[in-house]
């Protein structure tokens, strides 16, 4: 009989490529992990990796045993989903990871509905970036995430993980009144301005081709996320798309600081419309047919966990103005 221990192990190292990772994310030491996996292979009567000096690769049967266990995994999910159905009323803990962004705009008023719905429910919220979810939701160390993804920054399959849509909204320029760049921004003639809904302080142009506009920003400075996020990842697609490299002088995550570092003449950026509610005064925001879509992510066959159901079901209900995913 095969381990579920060492099946998950396997799993983990799949994704992780050597024993060191894989023993950092489990808490365990490296000698450890490498004994349970040779426990494996005896058990499963083949070998399963070939090791290459410091370097595990999985053996051809070992990525079919990876797979099977990616089934038995998810099924061990709903049977805990249906357990915990079995209990009267929500008690306990449940983990929730969150971008910056949505912590600050989408979770307050979520949170405020899952304690009114299930006061027993104790939501502990680990602000982090979609790009580090993945590993700690496999691990366990979170039961439910909000990640996002973009049109220049697609989000990569995880066989071990399932998502649901949660909103879509337009991207943004922003820009100052005065600017930094050689290539000034321009209002195309005769272009009408507009109101977009959720975003204030002043009048928003109409939708621009992205190209077009980023491209007359080739030589401002830019403000961007740190490298390793996929806000910073989606910045830099975008201009290279548009034909250049971005001339990159901050590395800003919040984007209430990045735009009012736009304010001041500190350089342009790109900010989704969540980010880019209330901008300070001297901030211009062209919308670009870009979209950041935010969805909820779990463990695979945890949707129907009573928890993660009662915090899926509380951040729909919230969603500010009416947002849902198109």
């Amino acid at each position: 009989m095969l381990d579920v221990r060492r099946l998950r192990l396997l799993r983990e190292l799949s994704y992780r490529g050597t024993i060191a990772a894989v023993a950092e994310a489990m808490t365990f030491t490296p000698s450890a992990v490498s004994q349970q996996l040779a426990a494996l292979e005896r058990e499963a009567g083949v070998a399963l990796l070939e090791r290459t000096g410091r370097r595990v690769t999985l053996t051809p049967a070992g990525v079919a045993l990876v797979g099977h266990a990616e089934a038995v995994l998810e099924r061990l999910e709903q049977a805990s989903a249906e357990l915990a159905a079995a209990h009267t009323g929500l008690v306990g803990a449940i983990r929730v990871g969150a971008f910056p962004t949505a912590t600050r705009t989408i979770l307050p008023a979520a949170l405020a509905a899952l304690g009114s719905d299930h006061p027993g429910l104790e939501p502990m919220v680990d602000e982090i970036d979609p790009a580090e979810v993945a590993p700690r939701l496999r691990t366990g160390d979170l039961d439910v995430a909000l990640v996002h993804e973009y049109d220049f920054v697609p989000a990569i399959p995880d066989l071990a993980l399932d998502t649901e849509p949660l909103l879509e909204e337009p991207m943004y320029l922003a820009s100052g009144d005065g600017g930094d760049s050689p290539v000034r921004r321009r209002d195309t003639p005769g272009e009408a301005p507009v109101r977009h809904d959720g975003v204030s302080g002043g009048d928003v142009p109409a939708r621009h081709g992205a190209g077009d506009v980023l491209a007359r920003w080739r030589d401002a400075s830019w403000v961007v996320s740190k490298p390793g996020t996929l806000c910073h990842t989606m910045t830099v697609r975008a201009c290279q798309a548009a034909g250049f490299a971005p001339r990159i002088r901050h590395h800003i995550d919040d984007f209430a600081t990045v735009l009012a570092m736009v304010a001041v003449g500190q350089g342009v950026a790109l900010v989704p419309e969540l980010g880019a509610a209330d901008p300070p005064g001297g901030v211009r925001l062209t919308e670009l047919p870009m979209r950041r879509r935010t969805q909820i992510a779990f463990r695979r066959g945890a949707s129907a966990h009573p928890a993660v159901a009662a915090f899926t079901a509380a951040l729909r209900s919230s969603l500010p103005g009416g947002r849902h995913a198109r």
